[in-house]
């Protein structure tokens, strides 16, 4: 799952108004932030294994600190407690905490079997990746939604709201459709750097969303 994860941050403005697209897209793709940071420190592994799905050359054996599902509700908690501290938001903190959380879910249903409960605990997933027509309809579909409610609840303040928001759905989908169609990468190293690009999402959000109000 990648456009499918800031599909729905993209999404959340809905929800929640008064927080910054880019504390939404921070917190629906933070466990994807901190997962490449982990693989250059060595304390998680993947192997890169073309066709192990159909859709993804990648075995995610190892990556209980960035994916388990009990580390992920601890990293949910987290971030939804430092915003609470800084922002005193509770409705904004709420929605971080269940994005951080959305991602696990996301991710449990395209994965193969790889995703722990628990550092070292069983392994679960639905395996959406072994289809390519359901894997790009579904997040086509959560993108796409996203981006219908986001435009109906927020407007640019000016040229630069209108085609900074655009500009970051197209790298977003250009970005995508390159991952897919592109060969496996050639190791472990060039995956984790090509991976921390996606930090660069983050001030793009709230740059586009800096110049945006919220409808009504």
């Amino acid at each position: 799952m990648f456009i499918g994860h800031f599909g729905v941050a993209i999404a959340a403005k809905k929800i929640a108004p008064c927080t910054s697209l880019a504390t939404l897209v921070f917190a629906a793709e933070f466990l994807d932030l901190i997962w490449p940071i982990f693989l250059l420190a060595g304390f998680e592994h993947v192997r890169v294994s073309p066709g192990i799905t159909k859709v993804q050359p990648l075995d995610f054996y190892d990556y209980p600190f960035s994916h388990s599902l009990t580390m992920v509700l601890c990293w949910a908690a987290a971030v939804a407690l430092i915003y609470y501290l800084v922002r005193h938001n509770a409705r904004g903190a709420s929605v971080l905490a269940a994005l951080v959380t959305s991602h696990w879910l996301l991710d449990f249903i395209s994965h193969r079997p790889d995703m722990p409960l628990w550092p070292g605990g069983p392994k679960v997933g639905l395996g959406l990746w072994n289809s390519w027509t359901a894997s790009i309809s579904v997040e086509l579909l959560i993108f796409a939604g996203a981006i219908w409610l986001y435009s109906r609840s927020t407007r640019a303040k000016d040229r630069v709201g209108g085609w900074a928001f655009w500009s970051l759905m197209a790298l977003l989908l250009v970005g995508w459709a390159a991952a897919l169609l592109a060969p496996p990468p050639p190791d472990v190293h060039q995956l984790a750097i090509g991976a921390l690009c996606l930090w660069i999402t983050v001030p793009w959000a709230a740059w586009a969303d800096g110049h945006r109000e919220v409808i009504g």
